[in-house]
């Protein structure tokens, strides 16, 4: 009967004298607990709001800048250069105060002025040291002198222990390249995919745009640039993921992967209990900006406005275009498991549930029998589905009722969990474990994943579980974060019993999970569902482990890993197609305010001419290793460029969309937007906390992440670089195209590694290639 207590807080009976009234000493102390709780987390934000308001510098320095101000009056020194006499002379109602208050309130508001221009002053140079870019553009292992110098200003200015948001105020605005400069990049690097006539064309419609057109547009740019605190984000954003009616699932939201070779338990509840606590606790930490900001050279602070969104954060559906929803600290979390959905309350007596209370909740709903309402099981389809007939169905069949209730119970959650009834995760003893693995968390039965929240955490019944994200709130090193820290959180400080459970006292006095109500039309769903599952079924899915080498022995040849994967990647493309592609690689801004990604693009000229002659059977290894050096060098150097905002894509992205705001007709920007990118690729990070040693434990490694493909006939392929010894693909494209094969595609890539790698052997090293493919793991 515990349960009954505590759903009910009072009870009250109506006699002739009055109404008694019997409250419930134990729902009022929750109610106590819970304001308390509320209250301190107010005073904990706004002295970390105050702590981030005025950094550089502190709260302790404005005490003593009025010390020094103060001690002036007594030796007759005036720092303020009659300005605080001035003050004195026009305070109002100064003639209710004594001379001595005068003063003394002159000297603190004189101070109090001082200071703030002080932590202005510091800002702006702090921000102008973080506009230097030259140090990226150094040699690997070697830094100049002039950068050493300004790594220490940078740390001088940067104060001690910032918070999350810190570094906001001082971090430089993206800057509007050149036209000069970004069409002389484009035309460098649609140089290899072209032939002459092609290129010719497209020179000429280039310079006739640098000479018409380009000048009225980048004004605008600009324009924008000063007013805004970044040029592309918000465009970004708006017209290339909130704009799109097409399906979100599997087209525009990605997954994140578990842990590679541990399961901390086999109990789905338990693994399900541990992560969400963990995810709380993070929660809680990014609340009160206590997250530690992420820092270049452990010194270059990163854009930190993404993390803001993490949570209670969802993608709403609209006619024209969507909107995202962020509310703060709601205390509910929405579960679904076997067509039913679940309300489950986060918090008791002012404070998270602990783990083993997770853990009692999950397998209740586990343990429910009850069936699903007539639409329930596969309500979850319309948001996988078009947009417009998602946004129709919401405002005719949502906007009343119990169904808007419970929606409002899903938009309004921390995140969505589903408790899967299907196991996954890798399992090098099963073919294509990974592939079906990548599946489930990418797109799952098409109606047991919410695709709007910003995130579905996957809970499957063998302890593994994996993570849906939605893509216009953040990118993915954002998501990756929170997973960094959950993990090791789960692993290393929550833990399990011998059993295999949470560790605490199990807490059965908790109410139940409740069920939220529907009354939905099944035809409205179906439509829906079958258009995503086309989607689904379409997707060809490869994912492998490369054991031959890794991070290490590729920094051994004086090499950039990322560098080396991308002409990997160019040599598989043409092994596997026969001709080279407009080639997708994303990098971040994130060293700029509000900076998200740009592109690059990777099949260069070099990556051209040493792929060819990689192909070439009169091609000498010399030969070869020169040409992949030097391709290796263009392509860092244009990952440099995009890091620092030079970049081609984001700024004629931008001057596309002022000239339809204006009206202005441009054949060359309609022709550079509508390039097709077929091979799309993307480097998930790791080590972002450093919460774990990988040396020392070498299988806490996660698998990583991927996503669908970008093109009908392309490729999508997304790579972690494991430690030292490890680098883990996943491959994407579609069964509709004849032309593609992810399997294939993975074998080329496995191929070309090895080839490469081969370049840097010593000539009397007898391996050969052919062993090369014993190590392609299935």
């Amino acid at each position: 009967m515990a349960e009954a207590h505590q759903a009910v807080g009072f009870q009250f009976t109506v006699r002739p004298d009055g109404v008694d009234l019997k409250l419930s000493q134990e729902v009022i102390k929750t109610i106590y607990l819970s304001g308390v709780t509320a209250w301190k987390k107010r005073a904990i934000q706004f002295k970390n709001g105050v702590l981030a308001g005025v950094y550089p510098a502190s709260p302790s320095s404005w005490l003593i800048v009025v010390i020094a101000m103060m001690s002036s009056l007594y030796i007759r020194i005036d720092p303020s250069l009659g300005m605080i006499e001035a003050l004195q002379e026009n305070l109002p109602h100064r003639d209710y105060l004594s001379v001595q208050s005068r003063a003394v309130l002159s000297a603190i508001l004189f101070a109090t002025g001082l200071w703030l221009f002080l932590i202005y002053l510091l800002r702006y140079m702090l921000k102008a040291l973080l506009s230097y870019h030259g140090w990226i553009f150094e040699s690997h292992g070697k830094m100049s002198r002039s950068t050493k110098v300004w790594l220490s200003l940078v740390k001088m200015f940067s104060g001690r222990r910032p918070l999350l948001y810190s570094f906001q105020a001082s971090l430089p605005r993206l800057p509007v390249p050149s036209v000069d400069d970004t069409i002389h990049r484009y035309l460098e690097s649609v140089h290899p995919l072209l032939n002459s006539d092609q290129y010719d064309q497209m020179e000429r419609l280039a310079n006739d745009f640098k000479d018409s057109k380009a000048a009225q547009l980048q004004r605008y740019l600009i324009l924008k640039s000063w007013w805004g605190t970044n040029y592309v984000s918000d465009w970004w954003e708006e017209y290339i993921y909130l704009r799109g009616r097409s399906p979100i699932m599997v087209n525009s939201n990605f997954y994140i992967m578990d842990l590679l070779y541990i399961t901390p338990t086999h109990r789905q509840a338990a693994r399900a209990g541990n992560v969400v606590h963990a995810m709380l606790q993070y929660r809680r930490k990014l609340e009160r900006g206590e997250h530690a900001p992420l820092r270049a050279l452990g010194t270059v602070p990163m854009c930190s406005t993404q993390m803001e969104r993490i949570f209670n954060t969802t993608r709403i559906p609209g006619i024209e275009t969507d909107i995202v929803q962020h509310l703060t600290d709601r205390k509910h979390l929405v579960v679904y498991h076997k067509g039913r959905f679940f309300l489950l309350w986060l918090y008791t007596g002012g404070r998270h549930l602990l783990p083993s209370e997770l853990e009692t909740q999950f397998q209740r709903i586990l343990n429910d029998t009850s069936e699903p309402q007539p639409g329930e099981l596969k309500l979850a389809a319309l948001t996988a589905g078009h947009r417009v007939p998602w946004a129709q169905s919401r405002i005719k069949y949502f906007g009343q009722g119990v169904n808007k209730v419970s929606l409002d119970a899903i938009e309004s959650a921390a995140f969505f969990l589903t408790l899967d009834d299907e196991p996954q995760g890798y399992d090098p003893a099963k073919a294509k474990s990974l592939d079906s693995y990548a599946k489930s968390l990418l797109h799952g039965k098409c109606y047991d994943r919410w695709f709007d929240k910003s995130f579905t955490l996957i809970s499957y019944p063998n302890g593994k579980v994996g993570v849906n994200a939605e893509h216009s709130w953040a990118d993915a090193p954002i998501v990756g974060h929170m997973w960094e820290y959950v993990l090791a959180t789960d692993c290393f400080h929550l833990g399990y019993t011998e059993e295999g459970h949470c560790k605490g006292d199990v807490n059965k006095g908790l109410p139940h999970p409740s069920r939220l109500q529907w009354q939905i039309p099944n035809e409205v769903i179906e439509t829906s569902y079958l258009s995503a599952k086309l989607i689904a079924d379409d997707v060809d899915f490869h994912g492998y482990l490369f054991h031959e080498f890794g991070k290490g022995l590729i920094k051994k040849c004086r090499c950039s890993p990322d560098a080396f994967i991308q002409l990997a990647l160019q040599l598989a493309q043409f092994r596997d197609q026969g001709v080279f592609c407009l080639t997708y690689e994303s990098s971040m801004t994130r060293m700029f305010r509000d900076g998200r990604t740009e592109t690059v693009r990777s099949c260069t000229t070099e990556a051209v001419a040493f792929v060819r002659a990689m192909e070439d059977e009169g091609a000498t290894k010399a030969q070869r290793l020169a040409l992949f050096r030097k391709a290796a060098e263009k392509h860092q150097n244009m990952y440099r460029l995009a890091m620092t905002g030079s970049g081609i894509d984001r700024h004629l992205f931008c001057l596309y969309l002022v000239s339809k705001y204006l009206g202005v007709d441009s054949p060359f920007l309609k022709k550079v937007l509508s390039e097709p990118w077929r091979l799309s690729t993307s480097q998930t990070p790791q080590q972002q906390l450093n919460l774990v040693d990988i040396n020392k434990f070498p299988k806490y490694v996660s698998a990583g992440g991927g996503f669908g493909p970008v093109a009908d006939d392309g490729y999508g392929v997304s790579y972690i670089i494991v430690g030292e010894n490890l680098i883990t693909f996943h491959i994407s494209s579609k069964f509709s195209s004849p032309d593609t094969n992810s399997c294939r595609f993975g074998q080329h890539i496995c191929d070309a590694m090895l080839d490469i790698q081969a370049l840097f052997k010593p000539e009397n090293d007898k391996t050969t290639s052919g062993q090369k493919t014993s190590h392609f793991l299935f």
